[in-house]
């Protein structure tokens, strides 16, 4: 199931740069709400709201948010990402479910350093399963405490196309994910066995070539928004 936290963690020191956001975009299959019904949704509670609320997020941005997470029956703490990964805030990409449906909804329209309570029915968290392995119940309505930090680009932006489209051809290619691959594994400087970088192209195409013509075109990198490539 889709976690409360993102299922790949971009570098703590910066903001999540090229190799490490086209993998978000690219490698993480969005995940669906367990069932529901039309009536349920998520409540929402400004808690803070700063005098220049700008920008605001939407579908596609990449945000950096620290959050606790209690189960509504009892008040009892599940989650806190300040006790996570050092205690560096989290990234991840808004909308696409890299956490649960109920987060991606709630912090749409957020900027940074807005605070928000929020309220999260089990239809648009962990449903009937639950989820045991973070010690949540089954039918749970979560209550989760956020702070966003910053607001920005996401992998799948414009910007982060043309980047890896060096012949502007509107599409990109295996050679073109390739070299923006090598370039990234370069610029990290880790250490990997070759076969890594096969198996990573293997599996950006094998997600996203819908078509199987050995591009993956805009369309289906699917830009999001409206903007024109």
């Amino acid at each position: 199931p889709a976690g409360t936290v993102p299922r790949r963690r971009p570098p703590r020191s910066d903001m999540g740069r090229g190799l490490t956001l086209l993998l978000l975009a690219l490698l993480a299959a969005p995940a669906q709400a367990e069932g529901g019904t039309a009536a349920e949704e998520v409540k929402i509670e400004v808690l803070h709201l700063p005098e220049t609320c700008s920008p605001k997020s939407k579908k596609g941005d990449l945000l950096n948010a620290h959050y606790d997470g209690f189960l509504a029956s009892d008040g009892s703490k599940f989650y806190c990402s300040r006790t996570q990964n050092e205690g560096h805030p989290k990234w991840f990409v808004l909308g696409v479910g890299q956490v649960i449906k109920g987060l991606d909804i709630a912090m749409m329209n957020m900027c940074p350093g807005e605070k928000r309570k929020v309220i999260i029915p089990p239809s648009l968290a962990y449903g009937q399963q639950g989820y045991a392995q973070g010690k949540i119940p089954p039918n749970a309505t979560l209550i989760f405490e956020i702070e966003l930090y910053a607001v920005n680009k996401g992998p799948r932006s414009v910007e982060a196309f043309n980047q890896i489209d060096k012949d502007s051809d509107k599409k990109l290619s295996q050679l073109e994910i390739s070299e923006y691959l090598k370039e990234e594994f370069a610029r990290d400087g880790k250490k990997r066995h070759p076969s890594v970088h096969d198996e990573i192209l293997a599996d950006i195409f094998k997600k996203n070539d819908h078509d199987g013509d050995g591009f993956i075109s805009a369309k289906e990198y699917n830009v999001y928004q409206h903007d024109e490539l």
